[in-house]
């Protein structure tokens, strides 16, 4: 198993001091319950921990990426990051599924491919390396692994805004809702969209975007603004 724990460590180009740590971050309690003569703990205490210095550092980007947000946007976001399946996602990617150490019962029942378990391992090793080597190997492992794949994370859950403006409209019964796109501009390699929303076909917020779908998402916001939501 330590050879295994090695191909890891190669893999992600890191070294723990403490090898025992990592072991634990991978060390679901059903292993435990079923080889009590083994020295060592499961991975529940390291979740608790990592979970806490996630969320730190998720919190820190976003602060820093967007400079503009409010705190309410920015508590969303982050919600929507370090939750079930962002962290499943980080897992597979990085083949954290191969090193789990799963008792049989849950082997068989495909414990493997769980994503509860597959979210709870890869907030234990943010705990085990956050003991192992501090805040800042932490840091740099989420610059390296996670944070490229957010970069356009605000743009990712703007898919809400528009969902949120339709349920805003419905309630209030403030009338029919459209989009329209008042522009297109830029080369066809690097396109820009403006949208505007229409209630009652008066206007409402404005938006720019990559894609016609994006400057909707990023209009409805701005709606939702001027509506005061």
């Amino acid at each position: 198993m330590a050879g295994k724990f090695d191909l890891l460590q190669q893999s992600l180009q890191l070294r723990f001091s403490n090898i025992a740590l990592l072991k634990q971050a991978f060390t679901h309690a059903s292993y435990r319950n079923e080889h009590r003569g083994e020295s060592g703990q499961d991975n529940e205490r390291l979740e608790f921990l990592g979970d806490a210095v996630l969320e730190l550092l998720i919190s820190e980007f976003l602060y820093t990426r967007y400079p503009t947000l409010p705190e309410g946007e920015l508590t969303r976001m982050r919600a929507a990051i370090v939750c079930e399946p962002s962290l499943v996602k980080f897992a597979v990617k990085l083949q954290f599924n191969k090193y789990i150490r799963l008792g049989r019962g849950e082997e068989l029942s495909g414990g493997r491919r769980r994503p509860a378990l597959l979210a709870d391992v890869f907030e234990a090793f943010m705990g085990a390396l956050y003991l192992d080597q501090g805040l800042e190997a932490v840091r740099s492992f989420l610059q390296t692994h996670v944070l490229p794949e957010l970069e356009n994370v605000h743009g990712l859950l703007l898919s809400d805004f528009k969902t949120l403006l339709q349920e805003h409209v419905q309630r209030e019964n403030l009338g029919a809702l459209t989009y329209k796109i008042l522009e297109e501009r830029g080369p066809a390699h690097n396109r820009e969209f403006v949208s505007c929303v229409f209630i009652n076909d008066i206007p409402y917020g404005t938006g720019t975007g990559r894609s016609k779908k994006e400057a909707e998402q990023r209009a409805a916001h701005q709606t939702l603004v001027m509506l005061g939501r």
